[in-house]
């Protein structure tokens, strides 16, 4: 009989406990001194039968607002995409979602070769000559490519512009914090990285300049003019990336970073209230025994037939800790597997038609919401995603909307205090017109 979970009754309670010589659970933690146990109740529910527990929960889940019945125009860095019905079915295979690390090649060559997919549809789109078989998200990724370049530069400082996703700023503070390294932060200027500022901070002990592309406001950063800037104490140029805009727009690899990093759920992979996602972490060839993680190689065996290898993995497990690039101990092999695997039955022309429709539906958007005087003080070209100022507090705006069946966009005022009343817009594939209609004709009716 299968079984969601092992039940454990009362006597298997006992013949453990038997096993292992001991009379009862309590004295397992007889080592814990008294003063320091718990003494009271928990604070939560008492236990429920099986079926009195998926009542409550589907009742639970059934409050939730989703992107299947409310048209969303939420994203921040987490998008509404397009997801190919082929990707849940192949991530479902037994031999993929209970793979954990392919330690046996002889016995992992699948595994391996779809990390090694993946991390070559990652190089071609990034511009970028290698990529390692993933990250745990966008956030990590780009701290780790900050501790990278000081740890390659062997210097204490870097630069990130303004707008950076904050949560990203907010993970590479607390990874510098422990190695020491300062981080200096530059103003926004219109909703794009003040450059003047930017070459104020660049110093000789800037070990790299950290930009988004496009930016945490949907504009794209104009990476040709901020790479001369970036590299002149040389210091290294780190681009964060949404994947999925790099199918339309210059790589940064072609525009001179170091580092390419981002996070793959663009590609058939589900929001999920924020994760697991999975991000990416690409690099020029001199830098690659220095990336976290681990690469997938392909070589060939003895019989000369083409196998697939873990080549390099700098990390603390198997070389001596001074000589580790990262404490990263594992990668998000399924949710890679899941964007190789979009990415896969999109193909190019796949991607690039997903990209240009983001592109002009968010401009449409913003051409519309301009009409009602919805416009914020931003300039530059923009992805899928821009700024709007309303008359009302976000938050307010958001709870009518929801009643209306329409999941708002993001308040900037949350991050950005000089933002109150600024609410960021995305519009991907998946809107239609009519759903971009309504919302604005929703906000601009109340602002007019």
């Amino acid at each position: 009989m299968k079984h969601r979970y092992l039940p454990q009754t009362e006597q298997d309670q006992k013949d453990m406990l038997d096993v292992i010589g001991v009379q009862s659970i309590d004295e397992l933690f007889s080592d814990i001194p008294e003063k320091v146990r718990f003494k009271g109740a928990y604070n939560i529910k008492e236990a429920a039968s099986e079926t009195e527990l998926l009542r409550e929960l589907s009742r639970l889940a059934a409050k939730n607002k989703d992107t299947v019945s409310y048209a969303s125009f939420l994203g921040a860095g987490v998008y509404d995409h397009y997801q190919p019905v082929i990707v849940d079915h192949v991530i479902s295979r037994s031999e993929f979602y209970t793979a954990y690390t392919p330690y046996q090649p002889e016995i992992s060559q699948g595994e391996l070769q779809a990390i090694f997919e993946f991390q070559t549809m990652i190089a071609e789109l990034t511009g970028m000559d290698l990529a390692n078989s993933s990250m745990y998200d966008g956030g990590t990724a780009l701290a780790e490519a900050a501790m990278l370049a000081a740890g390659h530069t062997k210097k204490k400082k870097v630069v990130v512009s303004e707008t950076v996703h904050p949560e990203s700023r907010a993970v590479l503070k607390t990874y510098a914090k422990g190695q020491h390294i300062e981080v200096v932060e530059v103003p926004a200027k219109k909703g794009q990285t003040d450059l003047a500022a930017l070459e104020k901070a660049v110093c000789d002990d800037t070990a790299a300049v950290l930009v988004q592309y496009p930016n945490f406001f949907g504009v794209v950063e104009p990476l040709k003019n901020i790479e001369p800037i970036a590299h002149k104490g040389k210091s290294l140029f780190i681009v964060s990336s949404n994947p999925l805009a790099l199918g339309l727009l210059t790589p940064p690899g072609k525009l001179g970073a170091d580092i390419v990093v981002g996070d793959a759920q663009p590609f058939g992979i589900p929001a999920a209230f924020g994760g697991p996602h999975c991000g990416y972490f690409a690099v020029t060839k001199k830098l690659m025994r220095k990336v976290p993680g681990r690469l997938v190689g392909q070589t060939e065996d003895e019989n000369g037939v083409r196998g697939f290898v873990l080549t390099l993995q700098a990390r603390e497990q198997h070389i001596r800790r001074d000589k580790a690039t990262s404490n990263i101990c594992s990668n998000q092999a399924l949710n890679a597997l899941a964007a190789s695997v979009a990415m896969t039955a999109l193909g190019k022309a796949g991607i690039k038609e997903i990209a240009y429709q983001n592109v002009q539906k968010a401009h449409y958007a913003k051409t519309q919401a301009e009409k009602y005087g919805l416009k914020a003080d931003v300039e530059g070209a923009h992805f899928n995603e821009f700024v709007i100022k309303l008359q009302e507090p976000v938050k307010e705006a958001n709870k009518r909307l929801l009643e209306k069946g329409i999941i708002g966009g993001y308040d900037l005022g949350l991050d950005y205090p000089e933002l109150q009343q600024h609410m960021l817009v995305a519009v991907t594939e998946l809107r239609t017109k009519e759903e971009i209609d309504r919302f604005i004709k929703e906000l601009g009716d109340r602002h007019e």
